[in-house]
């Protein structure tokens, strides 16, 4: 399966690591295998679809130009405390919502074939302009402490 200008689908395998931690053992979930689903999957694999869209291009912006574009895979968490990968997305505003809403997320570095399809995606459609409305208290605390600064 190919991907698209919008969707690359991928196989994601996760794997049960238990480590100690003191004197209790803790059970968490990694990333095993990630592969276009272009490839063979993996035996075990979910296949999930890194899709992009038109609104979150400014945000996929934000991560291209990181010294470590991530990729973030959103997990469901079955009855029995299983990880299923179910999403992967390449916006940072998804996962910390996922993590506020105690929905599993796990991350990985970009790989930069991905990146460049990212940047395509962005370049076709147009750059947004990233705005950060700064809070008037911020403005006046700076302007306080540079007037004392000053004296």
């Amino acid at each position: 399966m190919q991907h698209t200008q919008s969707v690359w689908p991928m196989y994601v395998t996760l794997k049960k690591v238990e480590k100690q931690i003191g004197r209790w053992m803790s059970e968490s979930w990694e990333l095993d295998q990630v592969v276009p689903a272009s490839q063979d999957a993996p035996a075990g694999a979910s296949l999930v679809l890194l899709e992009l869209f038109l609104d979150e291009r400014a945000s996929y912006r934000l991560n291209l130009d990181m010294d470590n574009p991530m990729l973030y895979i959103v997990c469901d968490e079955k009855e029995d405390g299983t990880w299923v990968p179910a999403a992967i997305s390449a916006d940072q505003n998804v996962a910390a919502g996922c993590l506020e809403g105690d929905t599993p997320v796990l991350n990985m570095v970009m790989p930069e074939a991905i990146a460049c399809w990212i940047e395509a995606f962005i370049s076709e459609h147009g750059e947004v302009e990233i705005c950060a409305h700064r809070r008037k208290h911020v403005n006046r605390r700076k302007e306080v402490a540079e007037e004392q600064r000053r004296h």
